[in-house]
């Protein structure tokens, strides 16, 4: 029987995008890949870091820090590519690294495995890992399908992902996935 599946795209926020001062050189690559997997019928849900209204302990010196980002619509929002398949999947708000938030993991109930996808590689992605380790969920993780602030960030987190294979994780490109898919 094969595995139901469920990509977690996490924070593809304009702030990411390359020139943007949390750019992710990466980011068109993991987008485009991200969006073939969309195309192709896999479900989603969609994550976005948003600014708490009340952060406490070290999130008060972040968002204090990075205010000009947290006030900006258009830095926060999905990228412009994606926008179209938030009318056919979830969008759910977070306010810290781990996107594995109460209303993710609900909207997880039922899927044998999460597809790990989005940015940045050595923050949310990580800590969502983790998270999602954690709860019991099996993760693959989408190595085309993640971008991180530098190339090398990006080749650590995906060596941590694999120390956990074959018990919690599975880490391949979006093209093998696909492929054993069909």
């Amino acid at each position: 029987m094969p595995n139901k599946d469920l990509l977690l795209v996490i924070d593809m926020q304009n702030v990411y995008l390359p020139g943007e001062e949390w750019g992710c050189p990466g980011f068109p690559q993991a987008l485009k890949k991200i969006t073939s997997l969309l195309d192709a019928g896999v479900q989603a849900v969609f994550t976005r870091f948003v600014s708490p209204g009340t952060p406490v302990g070290t999130w008060k010196a972040y968002n204090s820090e990075y205010a000009h980002i947290n006030e900006s619509a258009w830095l926060n929002d999905i990228a412009a590519e994606l926008k179209p398949y938030l009318n056919t999947h979830p969008l759910v708000d977070k306010s810290t690294y781990s996107s594995w938030t109460a209303e993710v993991a609900r909207l997880a109930e039922g899927y044998d495995r999460i597809l790990l996808s989005g940015v940045v590689a050595e923050c949310c992605v990580l800590a969502t890992l983790m998270s999602a380790m954690d709860a019991g969920k099996k993760v693959v993780y989408l190595t085309d399908c993640v971008a991180g602030q530098e190339a090398a960030y990006e080749e650590a987190v995906q060596k941590i992902a694999g120390i956990y294979v074959p018990i919690h994780t599975l880490v391949m490109d979006s093209g093998t996935y696909l492929s054993a898919q069909s």
